[in-house]
């Protein structure tokens, strides 16, 4: 499945890149996201989400690579829930360039998902993507209006802190209402019908 995004960050190119290289500052700024080590361009970490009462935890690593010339960088991830047998990958490419207003940033990802995720299809899963990717654009913004140290101190430790689990229902609600209202129409009308033959076989 491919999912394309695109945002604007209020800074230069290259204040924008800068942050870009910072994985200890940007990662963070994903909703439901926590990072537990970071060594070089490698890291692990986890991410918690929950659509309604299904909540589900990754745990996962990953590696980053970057072409300083297109200012693009390149997520390769895999991870997998800790209380299920669901898996997930991801190869995230994010170019940035420039724009009237800041830094254009767009985002491709190329995910594969499976378990309980997978059912929602591409529909849910790009409004879901749509509602973290401002969250994440919202964050950015606001480490680049607050500039503080960059990455110059130790990579993270490993963290026992939980994620905060970041809630996708208000994404997925109104697509899931979407997908049902068909087959409940359908199901309206079939009901309909039957008591329209009964009532006229008895008559």
């Amino acid at each position: 499945m491919q999912l394309d995004h695109t945002f604007t960050v209020p800074a230069g190119p290259d204040d924008a890149w800068k942050l870009f290289h910072d994985l200890a500052r940007v990662a963070p700024c994903m909703p439901g996201a926590v990072l537990d080590t970071l060594d070089g361009d490698s890291f692990t970490g986890r991410v918690k989400v929950k659509i309604g009462a299904v909540q589900m935890s990754y745990r996962g690593e990953g590696t980053v690579t970057r072409d300083e010339a297109a200012r693009s960088m390149h997520l390769d991830l895999s991870g997998s829930e800790t209380r299920g047998s669901g898996t997930a990958s991801a190869r995230v490419t994010a170019a940035l360039t420039a724009g009237p207003d800041g830094t254009r940033v767009h985002v491709r990802t190329e995910l594969d998902i499976t378990g309980r995720p997978a059912q929602f299809g591409r529909g849910i899963m790009t409004e879901v993507g749509d509602r973290l990717v401002r969250q994440f654009a919202d964050r950015l913004e606001g480490l680049l209006r607050d500039p503080a140290p960059g990455s110059a101190g130790p990579a993270p430790a490993a963290s026992a802190a939980e994620p905060e689990a970041v809630d996708l229902g208000a994404a997925a609600l109104p697509v899931l209402l979407r997908k049902a209202a068909v087959p409940a129409a359908a199901v309206l009308f079939a009901v309909v019908l039957v008591r329209v033959v009964r009532r006229r076989s008895r008559g």
